[in-house]
């Protein structure tokens, strides 16, 4: 029978890493592994506070599946079957997943994106870098230091209330770079986002290409009143889950950001991307604060995306794998 393994790294970030909702300088992700048949697999866990996911959580359920009997999971109906009877957290489901998806490739002898029936990676991918919420005296020299100049696109977090300063002050060291400006549900309602927007898009040297969730998800009503007025396409991120209903979706966003945490496994995932394009919607692919793990694992996927931010490792000091590498702000595979 196969050996599962559950494992914590604690993550020490190369900065403050801080949204509209909470600031960290540290993450603990967990790395779930099987073993058998002189072949192994691993996958990520990265837990996510907005959908009240803890380590400590994510420890007791791998706990407990292992009481049920994980030891004889050694393909995916299996792993269904047991998943079906104890719900874990979608980020704890995803490792469990790829961790058996990677290690039924090796034994196949394929790579993990044929594996899965998709169609392979590129060679090198281009990704967007994101800024953390800071205050624009600090832009400029965060921009510098992390020579953010190579990647075609910026990802700026930002929140209500300076919001408007910090993309100026992007805009006036990098003027005409392409910004997606991710709100994390910053934004109570229309009326107010919309003013920020016309605010925003004032700014000179200011290009602003895609606005992520800037809305609450239950705001529903507002995102279908934004749709058709705002001069910026609307992505949806936390209003997507693994209960995704793309009927409703297409009438409140011009996109969908998918992560494999939050879908909950790589099937799910594949599912959401080709739904987000079968439904005239743009594609995202992005990820949480991340190690090269994770990422290497969206990109086994990433050709099903149009746009991609999976610069979640370049958060991490010392980032422990090395399966992903970065040069002028374009990802390949490692060795």
């Amino acid at each position: 029978m196969p050996t599962w393994t559950l494992t914590t790294h604690e993550l020490s970030l190369r900065y403050v890493w801080k949204i509209s909702r909470n600031a960290s300088s540290a993450k603990t992700n967990l790395v779930v592994k099987i073993e058998a048949k002189g072949f192994a697999g691993a996958g990520e866990a990265a837990p996510n506070t907005r959908y009240h996911e803890t380590p400590e959580l994510l420890q007791e359920q791998f706990a407990a599946l292992q009481a049920a009997g994980l030891a004889a999971v050694n393909d995916l109906e299996k792993l269904d079957a047991l998943l079906a009877r104890l719900p874990v957290a979608r980020s704890l489901s995803f490792a469990l997943e790829s961790a058996l998806v990677h290690w039924l490739a090796a034994r196949a002898g394929v790579p993990v994106w044929q594996w899965l029936g998709v169609p392979p990676p590129t060679s090198v991918l281009s990704t967007a870098f994101s800024l953390p919420i800071m205050e624009p005296g600090e832009v400029a020299g965060f921009l510098q230091a992390q020579d953010a100049f190579r990647f075609n696109m910026l990802k700026i977090k930002v929140n209500a209330a300076g919001g408007l300063e910090l993309l100026r002050e992007v805009a006036r060291v990098l003027p005409n770079h392409a910004m997606l400006v991710d709100g994390n549900e910053a934004w109570e309602d229309a009326d107010s986002l919309m003013l920020f927007l016309e605010q925003a898009t004032a700014l000179p040297g200011l290009y602003l290409r895609l606005l992520e969730q800037p809305l609450p998800a239950h705001c529903a009503d507002d995102y279908r009143y934004l749709r058709t007025r705002t001069p910026v396409p609307l992505i949806a991120d936390e209003s997507v889950t693994d209960t995704a209903d793309f009927s409703e979706l297409t009438r409140q966003f011009h996109g969908v950001n998918v992560k494999l945490m939050k879908a909950g496994g790589y099937r799910r995932g594949i599912d959401l991307l080709r739904r987000t394009r079968s439904h005239g919607l743009m594609p995202m692919l992005g990820c949480m604060v991340e190690t090269t793990l994770g990422i290497s694992s969206a990109y086994q996927i990433s050709a099903l995306a149009k746009v991609h931010d999976l610069d979640g490792f370049l958060i991490v000091k010392d980032e422990p794998f090395g399966l992903v590498r970065e040069k002028n702000g374009l990802l390949s595979m490692g060795e």
